[in-house]
């Protein structure tokens, strides 16, 4: 499985950048760079998974967006310097890791990879627009329909490995909310849980239970791997 911004680019863009390209295994719930840090590399996944947080003054955080072999983290401090949103590692995995300076050099370019990178910022900003009404808007059991199934697309697997804690934090509800939740999916036999491990069983029944988000948030991304990218969408 490969990052399809870095297969967008051109073969002279990979040439410059390829001996900077660092395979690197990125371990479940590490943290690439907190918010406001500062940030030296940026990451392109290619089997992991990345959450995007954003952490309130009062220690309180949701997740609003996340990173797959679609897209790069570290793109805010790519273009402005600055990365306002904490990355961790959702489901881990391999990603190709480069020094940001380097990368910007080449971004600064104004070739194939500056285009691509501004695309899939436009992207990244609808994810997050639209992830943080989610999590005001809709019900828990809504919510968590719509991050079980973009976590199961950007897997490719239909069981994810996780905890209703580890959820509850990325949702920013109570844990009693998400058990709630699980325990309804689980009874309609749309979900099992057990160990710290869920599996979709009926991802039609899921998606019909989840709000209008789930699907605004993956035509976004089907759009971009298929017109900009020129892949498959996921």
């Amino acid at each position: 499985m490969g990052n399809h911004l870095l297969a967008a680019l051109t073969a002279d863009e990979m040439r410059r950048l390829r001996a900077h390209l660092e395979p690197v295994a990125l371990a479940r719930r590490s943290a690439l760079h907190e918010g406001g840090g500062r940030f030296r590399h940026a990451y392109f996944p290619t089997s992991a998974v990345v959450s995007l947080i954003h952490v309130a003054a009062d220690g309180s955080s949701s997740e609003v967006g996340i990173v797959a072999n679609e897209g790069l983290v570290g793109v805010c401090a790519l273009m402005s310097g600055g990365e306002p949103l904490r990355a961790v590692v959702r489901s881990a995995g391999y990603a190709h890791r480069i020094g940001l300076e380097r990368l910007r050099a080449e971004f600064q370019r104004g070739a194939r990879l500056h285009s691509v990178v501004l695309r899939y910022a436009c992207t990244l900003i609808a994810q997050l627009a639209q992830t943080a009404a989610c999590n005001r808007r809709h019900s828990v059991d809504q919510q968590l329909c719509r991050w079980l199934l973009t976590g199961v697309d950007r897997m490719g697997s239909n069981e994810l490995a996780t905890t209703q804690e580890a959820i509850a934090s990325m949702l920013g509800v109570r844990r009693e909310g998400v058990t709630e939740a699980a325990s309804s999916l689980q009874k309609a036999g749309l979900i099992r849980y057990s160990r710290g491990r869920i599996a979709v069983l009926s991802r039609a029944k899921l998606e019909a239970r989840a709000c209008e988000c789930y699907k605004l948030l993956r035509g976004e991304t089907d759009r971009l791997v298929r017109d900009v990218y020129g892949s498959k969408a996921l």
